[in-house]
């Protein structure tokens, strides 16, 4: 039977051939460590998520298809039935948030790529369960999508920056216009900004070919982390102003490289890898050679990169010795950099060799540390995907210890070799890949080779029964000539689940490592996990007992929850409420605990689905206040590594894809301007409330068309509040400047004039909202004084015309104030299902229509019968040449597999 979860435990003693076996207790028994490593693995389990989209990228106006999948390392409890799916801009704005429902760690969603929303840009999806938001968020799915933009952009550039010196660029731009026209003899404008204020600006005119050269002089690098270089082109007769802007954070040239010891140090006299990494300003490798030279400036080592501009030599410093690398890189710059501090002693684990049976490990010390060690006692420990897979107690012996770890008793994935002290201190790590366990074999043909256009296909799958496991695929089929994408470059479910979930930072290509027609990719594998992080826990911290504190629990289903008061402020135990969905035709009853708590589990909604919560059932219900908890969203991690990803030239590299949609699309264009005639509607400012009236202008205003599409008004205000931090511990909201320089004085918010805490927020409609101003300076002090806060953002909502209606009676002025006891919300639900619309061309006449699709066919469900077998039934495009086969699935045991399968269209 297949195995669900494998796990080894070993604890044994390493002895040499020397002298007799003596030594000092541990501190630490090694059974106790073991005990306490186990702790944490048994009470933490791993949750993984993968996403399968349809395309690599798309084009505004299209459908974006994805399947979610979830991989977790424990069987023994209820894993999270949740994924949340978040679309960000490159700006680390959030987009949208999607609540994806899981069935057997299984689920689909879509995104509209709405043109009036959505602009050309490299958007970042970012893929979690709130399990994983208890720990580190760098272990989330993230994934670079670039969308283009074929209906509404108006002006299309290509550019490139040549860097020349240390502080100076030239911007070379190429500029058309929607239809594709080169714009030549316009004149132009431009600044370089810095996020707010230009550092640098003039005048321009293009050539006959629509291209101008910039010369840039940036003084301050940190000008290029969120700058950007903004070109107005002047328009003519018949074309108005083109406005541009264009990312400035790779407009230098610049390099680093750094080396990492294999085991993490430099022993004197101990021969062996030393590992390098060179990465340019983009976060991408770069091509280098160079040579190692000693304090005479010797040359004792030459070095080149194998690929990503990693790679790894063997290498034995020498005690006293300072050792530097002259690089050479591709452009023929040379720049030098100090190796790591040679250690006179110390001991490291290394990977000695590796066959298909077993890992051989070893623990390698130099002379020095031996002679003051020998007989001492080590720990050695090894844990793969959440489970100890190793244990032992290493007596030195010998200056080396060979370990043999088996692998058919390994998991698939990083394998991560640990020495420690008795004492617990940590001193050696070292990171291997095992993928000595079978993945899903996924077998993929078609009935035929070769089709003619709109001819129907029929694509079989085929994968061998193991044990009667139940699993799921993805299918998606796109025309490889309008979508032509490098899959090396594409995080397959494999190399996410096995190498980039494990890892800190960015890898690049990562289906590279996982393609058997790259000759050089096991010596590119173990490059990069000699030089890339691994810090899921701290063996310290655990050995310590010091156990993360965790605030969600793996969630079940959609949940409400919050507190029933007295307008007091007391708690209402066992006081009832009712929830109610129209649009579902849902009611639910809930009584709160001794401590006014409520809680609506397992809900069942779509998004955008009206939600009342109700307790106007009490004899007393009108002294009654409900309190909605605030839901949580793990913070956005600006900068994350994987902007690496993002394509510079959109248009230039997504050409054809644009072209194509440019004809899909073609009746979609906007028009640029409507003249509208009518009475102007006044704007609603903070001065009509004389609470705030003493506050002077606001810094920032917000008006309520920009929070079209908000669900949950919490979740967008902690994007959009300029000037504004939110903190996830205190869920307060602080200003910016002086949050960073530690003040903890929170933000005070006003609904219409009246104030109002943070758990009221999700109480208000976004779609009532008519603005939000932001002031971040109250210089009379009028409401600090007041409210002890720093700063005010006033909430107004949309007020009727009531210049024409009738008077209003009291039973409609009370209907109008707001009730404390019952709340209409709109929270999160999850994402509404679609079906993928897949023509059928069976008669002459379906097939007298252009198709220009992309995703031929998109199937987020398959499911094999008994024998292993599914068959699929989809009809060809208009597109000539290759179509491309994309098969992801995994099974219940979270064993995962992926194919790619190509066929003809002449």
């Amino acid at each position: 039977m297949k195995k669900l979860f494998i796990f080894l435990f070993v604890i044994f003693f390493l002895f040499g051939t020397k002298n007799g076996f003596t030594q000092e207790r541990p501190a630490i028994p090694i059974n106790t460590v073991v005990e306490r490593v186990q702790k944490y693995f048994g009470v933490y389990p791993v949750e993984k998520v993968h996403l399968h989209f349809d395309k690599p990228y798309y084009a505004v106006g299209d459908t974006l298809w994805f399947k979610a999948y979830l991989q977790h390392n424990l069987f023994e409890y209820s894993p999270s039935k949740i994924v949340y799916v978040e679309m960000l801009t490159s700006k680390d704005s959030l987009i949208q948030t999607l609540r994806v429902p899981l069935k057997n760690s299984n689920g689909k969603g879509q995104l509209v790529l709405d043109p009036q929303f959505i602009a050309q840009d490299n958007y970042r999806f970012r893929a979690y369960t709130k399990w994983m938001a208890n720990f580190d968020n760098a272990y989330f799915y993230n994934k670079i999508v670039p969308v283009g933009d074929a209906i509404n952009k108006k002006l299309g550039a290509e550019i490139t920056y040549t860097p020349e010196g240390s502080n100076k660029t030239k911007a070379t731009i190429q500029f058309r216009n929607r239809e594709g026209n080169l714009l030549g003899r316009r004149k132009l404008t431009w600044e370089a900004i810095d996020g707010w204020d230009p550092f640098s600006k003039g005048k321009g005119e293009t050539d006959d070919m629509g291209r101008v050269t910039i010369n840039l002089t940036i003084k301050d690098k940190e000008y290029l982390k969120k700058g950007r270089l903004n070109v107005k082109i002047e328009g003519d007769k018949t074309d108005p102003d083109l406005v541009g802007s264009y990312s400035l954070q790779h407009a230098l040239w610049d390099a680093d490289v750094q080396f990492f010891p294999e085991g993490g140090d430099l022993l004197a006299g101990v021969s062996k890898k030393l590992a390098f990494k060179a990465v340019g300003s983009t976060g991408k490798g770069l091509k280098v050679q160079g040579k190692i030279i000693d304090s005479k400036k010797k040359e004792v080592a030459s070095f080149k990169d194998i690929a990503f501009g990693m790679g790894a030599i063997d290498f034995m410093p020498v005690t006293g010795e300072h050792y530097r690398a002259m690089v050479t890189f591709e452009n023929g710059e040379q720049r030098t950099y100090d190796l790591p501090e040679v250690r006179a002693e110390g001991i490291n684990v290394v990977l000695h060799s590796e066959d298909d049976a077993s890992l051989q490990m070893g623990l390698i010390a130099n002379d020095a540390y031996y002679e003051k060690m020998a007989n001492q006692p080590f720990y050695v420990l090894g844990q793969s995907n959440g489970h100890l897979v190793y244990a032992a107690q290493a007596t030195l012996k010998n200056s080396s210890v060979l370990i043999s770890l088996p692998k058919d008793k390994l998991p698939n994935g990083i394998v991560q070799l640990s020495i420690m002290q008795p004492d617990g201190k940590l001193l050696s790590e070292r990171l291997v890949l095992n993928q000595s366990q079978p993945v899903l074999n996924i077998s993929v043909k078609t009935d035929k080779t070769t089709y003619a256009k709109k001819e129907g296909v029929k694509l079989t799958l085929q994968v061998p029964v193991i044990d009667s496991l139940k699993s799921n695929y993805s299918v998606a089929v796109i025309d490889d000539a309008k979508v032509p994408y490098n899959d090396d470059k594409e995080l397959g479910i494999l190399s996410n689940y096995l190498l980039t979930s494990d890892l800190k930072g960015y890898v690049e290509q990562p289906n590279y490592y996982f393609n058997p027609e790259n000759e050089n990719r096991e010596e590119a594998l173990n490059a990069l996990l000699m030089t890339q992080g691994f810090r899921r826990f701290s063996y310290d911290e655990l050995i310590a007992e010091k156990l993360p504190q965790v605030q969600f629990m793996p969630e079940q289903g959609i949940t409400l929850s919050g507190i029933l008061r007295l307008n007091t402020g007391r708690p209402q135990p066992n006081g009832g409420l009712l929830l109610s969905i129209p649009s579902r035709n849902i009611r639910k009853d809930a009584y709160t605990d001794n401590q006014g708590r409520f809680t609506f589990e397992n809900l069942v909604f779509p998004d955008s689905s009206k939600v009342t919560i109700n307790a106007r059932g009490n004899d007393n219900f009108r002294n009654l206040v409900i309190n909605m908890d605030q839901t949580y969203f793990p913070g956005i991690d600006q900068g994350n590594p994987y902007a690496s990803d993002n394509v510079p030239n959109i248009d230039q590299e997504m050409k054809a894809y644009l072209t194509n949609s440019k004809n899909e699309y073609r009746t979609s264009i906007l028009i640029d301007e409507v003249q509208v005639t009518g009475v102007q509607r006044k704007m609603v400012t903070s001065k009509e409330f004389s609470s705030l009236s003493g506050l002077s202008m606001p810094e920032h205003r917000i008006e309520g068309e920009r929070l079209s599409g908000c669900n949950v008004l919490t979740m967008c205000l902690t994007t959009m509040l300029t000037g504004i931090t939110y903190d996830n511990q205190t869920l307060k909201y602080h200003i910016t400047r002086n949050y960073n320089q530690g003040s903890r004085v929170p933000v005070q918010f006003f609904l219409d004039g009246m104030p109002i805490d943070e758990p009221a927020l999700n109480s208000i409609i976004p779609s009532d909202i008519e603005a939000i101003e932001i002031f971040l300076r109250d210089e009379l002090g009028t409401v600090s004084r007041v409210y002890q806060n720093d700063g005010v953002v006033s909430i107004m909502t949309k007020k009727k015309d009531q210049s024409k209606q009738p008077r209003m009676s009291l039973a409609e002025i009370e209907s109008m104030l707001p009730k404390t006891n019952v709340i209409d919300m709109v929270p999160l639900g999850y994402v509404k299902e679609r079906q993928f619309y897949a023509p059928k061309y069976d008669t002459p006449d379906s097939k007298n229509t252009n198709d220009y699709r992309t995703t031929i066919y998109w199937n987020p469900d398959v499911v094999l019968d008994d024998e292993g077998n599914a068959t699929l039934n989809f009809y060809n495009g208009d597109g000539n040449g290759r179509y491309k086969v994309v098969v992801e699935g995994q099974d219940e045991a979270g064993s995962a597999g992926r194919t790619v399968y190509y066929y003809n269209v002449k």
